[in-house]
């Protein structure tokens, strides 16, 4: 556990405040510091983008001076600013490509119609780009939440439009669908044969594909049919990522699984001056592991860094393609009998993967959420710990462990890796896992955060966006309420927390995850002046009812001392956004851009992987996608 002392607190509180004029000075409201030691405070003051004093109002305005200026929270609450424990900044902005296929709250999308009318408003809002790109794009459907209980097909699709190719991608980045004029375009035809990990469905007693593509079918398809949007297209989304991650209050942004070109793109953004916060990246460590060493640091330049590299071993658990310890529950589709998912990696590629890390003294993070993957990853990282005793030094993460057992959390906790979980599944999945992936009683302890807390462990609570908005009040709501937004169950009673522990899971142990305590996540002096003031006192509300959204809003993001997200009337909506607005009108080459874009996602497999891939998580879609952005001809 992180910890504070009154002592040093106090001691580091004077030493800063000596002969020091604050530039500005907040009080007013409720201040939550996340520091153990004085969680709460009347007043903070900032001078050049750094905390000088964090205290009593009468305390703190010691420091005032002629040019100081005094900002009333006017009662709402004053935090650390987020930071991101596991998104993919890059692909957040490419949302405004698409059209919003989420089902609600976060869309409007119900049944089959609903999802044609979606795709048909959209359409209509974004002519121009449609045009531009001669293709319809949506993202974010999911045949467990439609009425029909189905995926669409190639005449649902063709009823929207005949003349464009359409492409919607399943929430889950495994499967899409296509109409008729996108399937000539893929060159997928009855004559087509399934390719290797991959699946062409095709309609009943017939070999004709009826439109949905699975795994490596999808993503050869998406490299016929995508648009050439280039890096410069690719560079507009990257600014509009972390301009959305602004406006939900992380004033750190991750960057979850990158390659060599689009690190180079991001180095362009950054040195441009377009990355509102902070971007942390961590390569993929099967692509290029002499780019990781070379460019892992611990300081940002220009607001980017390299923090470690990513392995990823398995696929995704709402989907069935997590590498699970025993049969899914009831799987809905075409599965052997006791089918329990597969890898994304060998065991060789694990193990050289943990080594090189330790032996480099690189950290790690590791997407694992089937217990059999994890199984994987503990073998590897306790050979690395035998070889390199200083491996669990290097914080090696664990990202998603949707499906961990409690004995390998007693492993991961004496290898030194921190937990980063996904509790946003309880609310957008949790009937799912409850009726098919695990079943009602191991579906209790996905993202099991009780038994974390129980070893004295800390865990990180993040949002994965694009799969889901980057809402931070979204990821507190399900890390304290675990409530599924289908039945209103909750999901695991005995893994909720309460408001400050899930508060920490999203500032001071995610700071603590990417070696960035010394400077984020609380409120202390000496650390940077990165806040994000609530609409109220999380604290103060009734917890049962975080999960209305209503209760709690993100009014306004600091970074070091600067306002980079105010809530105001033209931003009260995400979709409003005007990053979105610009990205839009960059791909489209119009002098302007509608007014409002409705965010959603979409992305692709790994190219250029030597070894063989069997299957693909969401961060496949976004790397492969931002790489052919990122290396488009013109370069």
């Amino acid at each position: 556990m992180i910890r504070f002392t009154t002592a040093a607190v106090l001691l580091l509180a004077s030493a800063c405040a000596v002969a020091q004029t604050a530039d500005r000075i907040w009080s007013g409201g409720p201040i939550l510091t996340m520091n153990d030691a004085a969680m709460r405070a009347e007043a903070i003051a900032e001078q050049d983008g750094r905390i000088i004093a964090v205290g009593s109002r009468d305390e703190v305005m010691q420091l005032r001076g002629s040019d100081t200026q005094l900002i009333d929270l006017d009662g709402r609450a004053l935090l650390p600013g987020f930071v991101d424990a596991h998104g993919h900044v890059m692909m957040g902005g490419l949302q405004a490509l698409s059209a919003n296929l989420l089902a609600p709250p976060d869309g409007e999308v119900t049944d089959i119609a609903s999802l044609q009318q979606v795709l048909r408003d959209w359409v209509a809002a974004n002519q121009a780009a449609v045009d531009s790109a001669k293709l319809i794009i949506g993202f974010g459907y999911d045949n467990a939440q439609l009425k029909e209980l189905r995926h669409p097909t190639r005449d649902d699709l063709d009823a929207v439009s005949s003349d464009y190719p359409i492409l919607i991608i399943h929430q889950s980045g495994h499967l899409a669908a296509l109409n008729s004029k996108a399937l000539e375009i893929a060159g997928i035809s009855a004559a087509s044969k399934d390719p290797e990990g991959g699946v062409i469905r095709r309609r009943a007693g017939s070999g004709e594909p009826n439109g949905v593509l699975e795994e490596l079918a999808m993503f050869s398809a998406l490299f016929k049919i995508l648009p050439a949007i280039g890096a410069d297209g690719f560079k507009a989304f990257a600014r509009a990522g972390s301009e959305l991650w602004a406006r939900f209050g992380y004033t750190t942004a991750q960057e979850g699984r990158s390659s060599p070109d689009t690190v180079r793109i991001m180095r362009e953004v950054a040195d441009e001056g377009g990355f509102a916060i902070d971007v942390v990246t961590y390569p993929d460590v099967l692509i290029d592991r002499d780019f990781i060493k070379a460019g892992v640091s611990p300081r940002y330049d220009q607001r980017l860094r390299i923090g470690g590299a990513k392995l990823t071993i398995d696929g995704s658990p709402q989907g069935f393609t997590a590498w699970r310890d025993q049969p899914y529950y009831k799987v809905v589709g075409d599965y052997p009998p006791g089918y329990s998912g597969y890898a994304a990696a060998t065991a060789e590629q694990v193990f050289d993967a943990a080594l090189w890390a330790a032996e480099n003294e690189i950290q790690l993070i590791t997407h694992a959420n089937g217990e059999r993957a994890m199984d994987l990853l503990i073998a590897a990282q306790r050979a690395a710990a035998a070889r390199h005793p200083e491996a669990g030094a290097l914080r090696p993460a664990l990202i998603h462990g949707q499906f961990v057992r409690a004995d390998q959390l007693d492993d991961f906790k004496a290898l030194g890796v921190i937990p980063s979980l996904f509790p946003m599944h309880t609310f957008y999945w949790g009937d799912w896992h409850l009726e098919h992936t695990v079943g009602p009683e191991k579906g209790q302890n996905i993202s099991p955060t009780g038994w974390v807390l129980e070893r004295d462990m800390i865990f990180t609570s993040h949002h994965d966006a694009p799969v889901a908005f980057p809402d931070s009040m979204r990821v507190l709501d399900a890390t304290v309420t675990r409530r599924a937004r289908g039945s209103g169950v909750v999901v695991g009673p005995q893994h909720r927390v309460d408001v400050i522990t899930a508060l920490k899971a999203m500032t001071i142990w995610p700071a603590y995850q990417h070696f960035e305590e010394a400077t984020k996540g609380s409120l202390e002096p000496g650390k940077l002046a990165d806040f994000v003031i609530l609409s109220a006192d999380p604290t103060a509300v009734d917890p049962e009812t975080l999960d209305t959204l209503d209760t709690l809003d993100v009014t306004e993001t600091i970074k070091e001392g600067l306002t980079v997200f105010r809530l105001d009337a033209r931003t009260a909506r995400a979709a409003e956004n005007p990053g979105f607005t610009r990205a839009m009108a960059a791909l489209a080459g119009a002098s302007h851009a509608p007014r409002m874009i409705q965010p959603s996602a979409w992305s692709r497999v790994l190219a250029g992987q030597k070894s063989v891939v069997t299957t693909a998580c969401l961060s496949d879609l976004f790397l492969a996608l931002s790489d052919g952005m990122a290396s488009a001809p013109g370069r």
